[in-house]
């Protein structure tokens, strides 16, 4: 096997076994390219199933970092390869992976950005319920802070997959898998307000009448990624304010609010739907802040020095 066929046999199992989104695929089939043309350029193998040892690896990474890329995009890189190598080796098509023996530059740990408090509170309360948009984007917002669904997931979510009933929205999330999320009882009445009146003057703008998705845009289509962003994009200008603002940053702040209000990690990681528990201790960094700051403030010793300074 050559590697054109290696890499397009690696191509067709993520996209059709793993079920990964055509934008990861590509991600992953430049990284391989990209390795391809470097051991080819310096000459360092004959093929990608030529590697004999983990020189090839090291000199990689080497040349990676004398790009001067982020240590993210080095360890993204690298992750690729390996997976691509796991896999070939699952085949017997080589005998070693050896991106498995090296590692990847250790990326500084960034806490995620969130939005406070009184910011959302402002944005909540720009939105004109009694407007079709309006009560929409009041809706938008409440499913992202109040259930921490990636922007992707909110536009994917289907009339079908809420439970006014249970209050309860099934999620599909990355990598065709479902989880289960909880609505506070006023949201679940704001979105049936939505859905059974403003919801369906917006569709009747649209051509397709059979749309099911829950948010819709202006024209009465399905709301995009891009469309919610241009959206918070808006109430942010309606309130006069300049702050920046992403949907993740909701996703971050309504993760990092339950963990302050006595949340344990576990249930905070199922509502999020991380696959690995360590993904979502990056809010317990967060959430340490706020005790520090509480403790430097509260405790009398801790007073005492601050007075001093």
């Amino acid at each position: 096997m050559n590697d054109t066929e290696a890499i397009a046999k690696f191509m067709d199992y993520l996209a059709n076994v793993k079920n990964y989104s055509t934008h990861t695929v590509i991600s992953y089939h430049k990284d391989i390219l990209e390795f391809h043309e470097f051991i080819h350029s310096e000459k360092m193998a004959a093929g990608l199933l030529q590697i004999r040892n983990n020189r090839v690896c090291k000199n990689y990474i080497s040349y990676l970092s004398g790009l001067n890329l982020a240590s993210t995009t080095i360890s993204r890189k690298l992750s690729s390869l390996r997976s691509f190598y796991d896999y070939l080796l699952k085949n017997k098509d080589i005998s070693v992976n050896y991106f498995d023996e090296v590692e990847a530059p250790k990326a500084p740990k960034r806490l995620p950005k969130m939005i406070k408090e009184n910011e959302i509170e402002m944005l909540f309360n720009i939105c004109d319920q009694s407007t079709p948009l309006g009560l929409r984007n009041y809706c938008i917002l409440e499913v992202l802070y109040g259930c921490g669904l990636r922007v992707s997931e909110l536009c994917a979510l289907e009339i079908k997959d809420i439970d006014f009933l249970e209050h309860t929205i099934v999620v599909h999330g990355k990598g065709s898998k479902d989880r289960v999320v909880i609505m506070f009882e006023e949201m679940a009445n704001d979105l049936r307000r939505y859905i059974s009146t403003f919801r369906l003057d917006l569709l009747y703008l649209s051509k397709d009448q059979e749309n099911r998705h829950v948010f819709l845009n202006k024209n009465g289509t399905t709301l995009t990624p891009r469309g919610v962003r241009v959206i918070l994009n808006k109430l942010i200008s309606d309130c006069g304010e300049t702050f920046h603002l992403s949907p993740h940053m909701l996703r971050h702040s309504f993760a990092t609010a339950l963990l302050n209000h006595g949340a344990d990690l576990r249930s905070v990681q199922e509502l999020l739907g991380h696959e690995n528990l360590s993904t979502t201790q990056i809010y317990t960094h967060v959430t340490f802040e706020n005790v520090k700051k509480s403790y430097e403030l509260s405790h009398p010793r801790a007073m005492k020095k601050e007075s001093k300074d």
